[in-house]
Order: C-alpha cells, then sequence, then structure tokens
C-alpha cells in the first residue's frame, strides 16, 4: 500500500528574486523539504497539505495565494515503503509570517540553486525546477 503524503511549496519575491521556503526536519538525518504531512484516514491530499502547512510553518490558507493548477506528484520509497507526495505551489502574501513547529528545528529562504543543493533529492530538486519555470512563464 502507498503511503500518501502532501505539502505546499511555498515561495515569495524579495527584491525581485524568488525564494523557496525549506523547513529542516528536528529528527536525523536533518532533510530539507517543504511543508508537508501523511494524509490522515478520510482525509484528501489537498486538505491534508493544507493542514500540515498551518501544523509546521503556521500559514494558513488565507495567508497564501495557492495555484491549484499548478501541482506534482512525487513518487518514492521511503522506510522500505512507496510513498507519493502531491505538493502544490503557493505564494506567501507576507514573506515576515512563519512560525516553525517542534516538528523542525530551521527554516530558510532560498533561490532556486541553493534550494535544489539544500533538499537532497534528485525528485525535489526536479519539482523546485519546473515550479521555478511555472512561475517565470505566468509572471504571479
Amino acid at each position: 500500500m502507498v503511503v500518501k503524503a502532501a505539502g505546499l511549496v511555498i515561495y515569495r519575491r524579495l527584491a525581485g528574486k524568488v525564494q523557496f521556503l525549506l523547513l529542516q526536519a528536528s529528527y536525523p538525518p536533518h532533510h530539507w523539504t517543504p511543508p508537508k504531512g501523511h494524509v490522515d484516514p478520510g482525509e484528501d491530499e489537498w486538505t491534508a497539505a493544507l493542514r500540515e502547512t498551518k501544523e509546521e510553518a503556521n500559514l494558513n490558507k488565507d495567508q497564501l495565494t495557492i495555484h491549484e493548477t499548478c501541482h506534482e506528484t512525487l513518487y518514492y520509497e521511503a522506510k522500505g515503503k512507496p510513498k507519493s507526495v502531491k505538493y502544490w505551489l503557493a505564494l506567501l502574501n507576507n514573506p515576515d509570517d512563519v512560525t516553525l513547529s517542534h516538528e523542525h528545528q530551521n527554516w530558510k529562504w532560498l533561490e532556486l540553486d541553493d534550494a535544489v543543493k539544500i533538499a537532497d533529492y534528485a525528485e525535489m530538486g526536479s519539482l523546485l525546477r519546473k515550479f521555478a519555470t511555472y512561475i517565470d512563464n505566468v509572471k504571479v
């Protein structure tokens, strides 16, 4: 059975540059990802993405401009089980609003190349590049 998760790839514009929000897990290996988490029983991926973003970064839907048509699902293995994570792209309306939960020990705003490096997984790098292209093309 596939373990399902969902989240939002959050970005901001600062001095004309696009930066992505990545959170560092508080548990080893302390990986960096956008806000995301497991889909609870009876919950759909959209609801899980919004809930997890609120829990992990203290951001609710009202603080974001979510590009609902820009989404991607990553498939990989985690702890020996198949996993899918669906991400939507979202602009943070006020970039100073981030507050971490106990699940994370740090957060950073990073431009694309640095975000790809710190995220470490090839699939995440591809996702960030795809979303950056979307941002450039739609001039949001």
